[in-house]
């Protein structure tokens, strides 16, 4: 099926990801980076360049029908992306891998 992009993006919004798509599917809006999963070939090589983890092959055990819609909405609304550019000045401070340990799923809410 296709790769998504999680709650765990969001305020990181890192984009080494863009910079390896192969098929261009990653969109940008403000707060994080969709995928569009019409365009996505399963390629996955954008998984392990993601900083924070936060993408995810749909047979990951995280991954929901929530991610799935919104990734789709989205990608349909926000301009697509297809190179890098600087993250937020406060990413890492929201970044899982870097200290955050909050739970980001309300932060999908203004998403659905």
């Amino acid at each position: 099926m296709a790769y998504v992009v999680t709650q765990d993006c969001i305020k990181c919004k890192y984009t080494d990801c863009v910079e390896v798509c192969p098929v261009d599917c990653f969109y940008e809006g403000p707060d994080f980076l969709v995928i569009d999963p019409d365009e996505c070939i399963d390629c996955g090589v954008c998984e392990p360049e993601c900083p924070v983890d936060a993408i995810i092959a749909d047979n990951n055990p995280k991954f929901t029908q929530r991610l799935l819609d919104i990734n789709t909405k989205w990608s349909k609304v926000w301009p697509v992306i297809v190179e890098q550019i600087d993250p937020p000045e406060d990413a890492d401070k929201w970044n899982p891998k870097k200290g955050y340990d909050k739970d980001k799923t309300e932060l999908l809410d203004k998403y659905d």
